[in-house]
């Protein structure tokens, strides 16, 4: 009788090498959507409140500079990442990543039932610190599962943030207007499903020994210091647009839900920016996408806010494109600066600068009236415009020229 072939001799109880591999990559690929899920809900829960701003407002009977008082409350918490980054790497787990969707869930449910500006900001700091909880180790999870193609791999868990925070405006502004802010208790109930499959599926990362390779500050300080001004300005602009494009809508005489589509509009078409970015990075190198973007998207904000009618919104689908563009690139260079910690080098490019970038929404913000709420965007279009020189600037050991 002839001799069987070699790998059913070899492997005579189970599937081929390769099918076990092709069922490993499938599992993976499994989980990774399970992430951006969880980052979809995680995130529109916890960035809902542009959408619902002017009726919130009202509600408080607050004026126009108080907006960037609030945003710059529900986002200053992400300035927390890098030390839940590291928290992280310590004590491995998945249990950060459930916590943070379940503050976000939990606390973005509860906004529309406190009555005090107080009582929300309060509530607004508490979503804050579940976001800063949930992205570094979601952003390291992601990384484990990934095997090349990383810039476009690490865009679809992007993805499910971007589409979260475009799409969760006007769902909240639908819910508000067609029930009142009471009824946004609604939007906890998708995250709080989602939890029993997170304690299951989202990877188990390990613990790092207390005594890891040591963090090398003064040889990071330069790239960390351009990486965090480029990326705090593109938080700066991201939220700026989120926050005053409502009232702006709403001085001109638009409607809640209208000024929420834009929003809309403007995050969910960035998802072809971040897809796309990822891969042009892959292809072309991080560089020329951090350039295109900042200039891109400064040229596009004048666009958003001066086109008449249905052109507004194709303005803001451009505008989203070029903003999102970096998403995934940026964190991958946050990352290649901290080998030694990966999730705290998430949780700087992303929460660090994110947290500076509520800041400085705050510090405009309150120079903000119903009078002259233009000249936020053409600060914000300069600012872009001014991030192409930190792009320039960073090494090219980073840009995988």
């Amino acid at each position: 009788m002839a001799d069987r072939p070699t790998s059913e001799r070899t492997n005579p109880t189970g599937p081929p090498p390769s099918v076990e591999r092709a069922d490993d990559s499938v599992t993976r690929r499994w989980r990774l959507l399970g992430l951006s899920w969880a980052h979809l809900l995680n995130d529109g829960a916890a960035n809902y409140l542009p959408g619902v701003l002017p009726a919130i407002l009202v509600s408080l009977d607050q004026p126009a500079r108080m907006a960037g008082v609030l945003v710059a409350a529900l986002t200053i918490g992400q300035a927390l990442q890098p030390v839940t980054g590291w928290v992280a790497d310590r004590i491995g787990g998945r249990v950060l990543v459930v916590s943070g969707l379940l503050i976000s869930s939990v606390a973005g449910g509860l906004v529309g039932l406190v009555h005090t500006t107080g009582a929300l900001i309060a509530l607004l700091l508490l979503i804050g610190v579940g976001n800063a909880f949930f992205h570094p180790p979601a952003l390291a999870g992601v990384r484990s599962l990934l095997q090349g193609r990383r810039g476009f791999l690490t865009s679809v868990f992007l993805v499910g943030g971007e589409l979260g925070r475009g799409l969760w405006p006007t769902v909240a502004s639908l819910i508000t207007a067609n029930f009142g802010l009471t009824y946004l208790w609604i939007i906890a109930l998708p995250g709080l499903a989602t939890v029993p499959m997170l304690l299951r599926s989202a990877p188990k990362l390990p613990a790092a020994p207390q005594r890891g390779r040591a963090i090398q500050w003064r040889r990071h300080a330069s790239p960390m210091t351009l990486l965090i001004g480029y990326r705090s300005i593109r938080a700066l602009t991201i939220f700026g647009l989120t926050t005053f494009i409502p009232l702006m809508w709403q001085a001109r005489g638009g409607t809640l839900v209208e000024g929420a589509s834009v929003i809309t509009t403007m995050v969910t078409v960035g998802v072809v920016g971040n897809l796309w970015g990822g891969h042009l990075a892959d292809r072309f190198g991080r560089r020329p996408v951090l350039v295109a973007s900042a200039l891109g998207s400064s040229g596009f904000i004048g666009f958003v806010v001066y086109l008449p009618g249905a052109w507004a919104w194709v303005a803001a689908a451009a505008l989203g494109v070029a903003l999102f563009l970096t998403a995934s690139t940026t964190v991958l260079i946050g990352q290649d600066i901290f080998p030694e910690n990966r999730s705290m080098g998430s949780g700087i490019a992303l929460g660090l600068a994110n947290g500076i970038g509520a800041l400085l929404v705050l510090v405009i913000g309150l120079r903000v009236d119903d009078g002259n709420i233009e000249s936020v965007f053409w600060i914000l279009a300069l600012l872009s415009l001014a991030s192409t020189l930190l792009a320039i600037a960073l090494p090219k050991s980073l840009m995988r020229e």
